[in-house]
């Protein structure tokens, strides 16, 4: 039986330039608006929050961006909270160590989710929480063969993600550590908003 007390938080990262989407910098993948009338990062948000409802975003510093500014807005609008992480151009490891930085002291667990995935279903970000209460410290979704994100993780594995650096995520633990794989009918787990290429599919 699931622990009642158990407390599992939802980090969004979404302090990524996006420069693959706009190299020219104008605009920004996680501002698009998809077919439900909102953009893709709070179509993220809203699904993170709805499965885990303690959660929280990592942006790059407003001050220094437009865009970063028009993200936070939107994330404002829907009451999801945000922290700014100013190093967040160093790479993905700055803004990792920033989310888990705000995890509450009676945290059990937290899953890394992408700002950039919109379409991955409220239900696996619950399963995923489900098997971290259950005892699994690394829990990853795997859809048609295929591991995707977000990943979920036990309080054991705080101490190494705040050790990161540069632009190394959590990838290598991935591949050392013991991992629990929950099958899902998710194809959301596998779907990134990369290119606008990838945006015109779901549109």
């Amino acid at each position: 039986m699931k622990d009642q007390r158990f407390l599992c938080c939802g980090i969004l990262l979404s302090a990524g330039q996006g420069k693959r989407f706009d190299p020219s910098g104008a605009q920004h993948k996680l501002l698009q608006v998809l077919p439900s009338g909102v953009n893709v990062v709070s179509a993220s948000a809203q699904h993170l929050q709805q499965a885990l409802p303690q959660s929280w975003a990592v942006l790059a510093d407003p001050a220094t961006s437009n865009l970063a500014s028009q993200i936070q807005a939107s994330l404002h609008a829907i009451n999801f909270p945000t922290y700014i992480c100013h190093d967040a151009a160093l790479g993905m490891a700055h803004s990792l160590r920033t989310g888990v930085e705000h995890l509450p002291a009676d945290a059990n667990a937290f899953v890394i989710a992408l700002a950039d995935m919109p379409f991955v279903a409220i239900q696996t970000l619950i399963a995923i929480r489900d098997a971290l209460a259950l005892g699994a410290d690394l829990v990853v979704p795997v859809c048609r063969g295929q591991r995707g994100n977000p990943v979920g993780f036990s309080r054991k594995y705080l101490p190494h993600l705040m050790n990161l650096r540069g632009d190394r995520g959590a990838r290598q633990l991935l591949q050392t550590e013991y991992v629990t794989e929950i099958e899902v009918n998710d194809v959301g787990i596998l779907q990134d908003i990369d290119r606008p290429e990838d945006l015109s599919v779901y549109l």
